[in-house]
């Protein structure tokens, strides 16, 4: 049975809890956002625009209070809860800036008729499962295109975020989105599966993990609705050479420990040609063992907790699977005493394929080091994985950088940066790691209905 509490991972407090829909809550759920369809598809794009215009303006003035809420519900150090409601509000933005124009007709120069032109609406009533580790931000790259074609939403959101949850419901009915345009609902998994199967929802997108995005993609292929997945990665984070080792150690650090390491993008392979090889081992060593580990609400932290004490656990049972089997442990590998979900910031070496760690998703702050001689290695170790998001290559040989890069299977490729995300880029994967676009004019071409309209000369 899925329960919605909001249970503070810094010192394991239950702070608040919340009752999930009975069958009644989601009936009306259902009907709501139908009927509310009816009325926003209608509305001007213009009027979507500024209504999404205003949800960014808010966004904008109640910054610390949405960054408070999600550091005491899933552990994100203040500095960057602040910058995960910044981005979230320039999302909101980019669609207001750019929706009417994404939704012009597009006219064709095919011969036979008067005109020929695709236009883009919107199809109805959509689901979208968030996940805890980016509570505002994953909503609004779901939301905020959907909004704009003229798509209502159901949004189930994490169970450990509800407060954060119902703070987005209030910006969106504070903003004058009628309220029957967005619905937060307390789902359980069992509700959703039949709330996808309902004929009133046309489709569905989720963010999290592999297994809860193949249940929902089963369920939604077998009712034929519009699936989009977000789900796991094993980033690499390539270093063929460098001019300065200590800047690229200190972005390899940012890339695998910011939000703790729970992030799908995250650099959790790092891969260095031999010459740099020990002394990157040795600096980025420096680098995890000098983060400063606490309260998330406390400015001085650096490395807040896991969203759980089960997230805590599991990485250490990754964590003590390599180390049990030969790989070499640099610093970390333990929980941190008291009630907190904590974990040493963890880095390994000597990882093969025997081990978890190797072919497993590290949801956490522990990254693995890797040897490899040149950039068809790389390439070799970066492809051998089940996951295909994103990938970095770190070079001063930006033509040979971009070459490396365009040989990795994934869907976002970056050189000298990692998992850069901004409203106009498109984010999402190949794989394992889900199917579809978000963000961008890409976010905007997944739930919609490319209609044709051909008018005859005769």
């Amino acid at each position: 049975m899925t329960t919605y509490k909001t249970v503070n991972p810094a010192n394991g407090t239950t702070v608040k809890e919340f009752d999930t829909l009975d069958a009644q809550g989601v009936e009306r759920a259902l009907a709501s956002t139908h009927a509310g369809y009816q009325t926003w598809r209608i509305t001007s794009p213009q009027h979507r625009a500024e209504t999404l215009r205003k949800v960014a303006d808010i966004y904008t003035e109640r910054a610390d209070e949405l960054a408070r809420s999600i550091s005491l519900e899933m552990g994100k150090p203040l500095a960057e809860a602040r910058g995960e409601v910044k981005l979230s509000s320039a999302i909101y933005r980019y669609y207001a800036d750019h929706g009417p124009a994404l939704l012009e007709e597009e006219h064709l120069d095919v011969p036979g008729a008067a005109e020929s032109v695709v236009q883009r609406k919107p199809i109805g009533a959509l689901i979208g499962v968030m996940p805890w580790n980016f509570p505002y931000y994953q909503v609004a790259r779901f939301a905020a295109p959907n909004l704009m074609l003229g798509n209502t939403i159901l949004l189930k959101h994490a169970p450990n975020c509800p407060q954060s949850a119902l703070l987005m419901e209030e910006i969106f009915h504070q903003a004058a989105l009628p309220e029957d345009a967005y619905v937060n609902i307390f789902a359980t998994n069992e509700q959703i599966a039949d709330m996808i199967a309902d004929p009133r929802v046309q489709g569905v997108s989720l963010t999290g993990s592999e297994r809860a995005g193949t249940s929902v993609a089963e369920t939604a292929g077998r009712n034929l609705k519009k699936v989009v997945l977000e789900l796991g990665g094993s980033d690499v984070f390539i270093v063929l050479d460098t001019d300065d080792i200590d800047a690229t150690v200190k972005s390899a650090t940012r890339a695998r420990l910011s939000n703790a390491g729970q992030a799908c993008n995250a650099a959790k392979r790092i891969l260095v040609t031999e010459p740099y090889y020990d002394e990157f081992v040795a600096k980025l060593t420096e680098s995890f063992a000098a983060t400063v580990t606490g309260d998330p609400l406390d400015e001085k932290t650096t490395l807040g907790p896991l969203s759980s004490q089960t997230a805590a656990d599991n990485l250490i049972e990754q964590i003590d699977d390599a180390v049990s089997k030969g790989a070499t442990l640099h610093t970390g590998g333990k929980k941190i005493d008291g009630p907190g979900a904590f974990v040493e910031a963890t880095l390994l070496t000597g990882v093969t394929p025997d081990m978890r760690a190797y072919s497993e998703e590290l949801f956490g702050p522990a990254g693995v080091v890797y040897k490899v001689k040149d950039a068809d290695e790389a390439i070799a170790l970066a492809n051998d994985s089940a996951y295909g998001l994103s990938g970095s290559v770190w070079s001063t040989d930006l033509d040979n950088a971009r070459t490396v890069a365009e040989q990795l299977d994934v869907g976002m490729a970056f050189v000298n940066e990692h998992g850069t995300t901004l409203p106009g880029l498109p984010f999402g994967g190949v794989k394992r790691s889900g199917v579809g676009r978000e963000l961008g004019p890409w976010g905007m071409d997944e739930f919609v209905n490319k209609k044709l309209v051909r008018v005859s000369k005769k």
